[in-house]
């Protein structure tokens, strides 16, 4: 059963942007209460969707670096890299079928 894994700024580029299929990266921080609303809902995609899209958590504050180079501003910031490029974006804690119609042509 896959779930959502850590990645850092030393494994954001092995993990993410090299990776042969879509990733979603959870931008977040512990003190965030959206953020901790919306990880279930990444915890539910990433199990429903596993082998086809990667489901991966950036925290911000042990993790500045990447934050900065992709502009994160506020949190959560949710992501789909495919091919190493970013594909699409949300910001905010929003409803797992609203994340699933943003992600849908990477989901199948």
């Amino acid at each position: 059963m896959s779930t959502t894994k850590d990645v850092t700024d030393g494994t954001f580029e092995q993990e993410v942007l090299q990776s042969d299929k879509p990733v979603i990266v959870d931008f977040w921080a512990d003190w965030c209460g959206p953020c901790r609303m919306v990880s279930p809902v990444l915890n539910q995609i990433a199990v429903e969707h596993a082998g086809t899209v990667d489901v991966v958590k950036v925290n911000i504050d042990e993790n500045p670096r990447v934050a900065a180079e992709y502009g994160i501003t506020s949190i959560p910031a949710i992501y789909l890299f495919k091919d190493g490029a970013l594909k699409s974006s949300v910001v905010g804690a929003r409803p797992k079928h609203y994340l699933e119609k943003e992600f849908a042509e990477y989901l199948r």
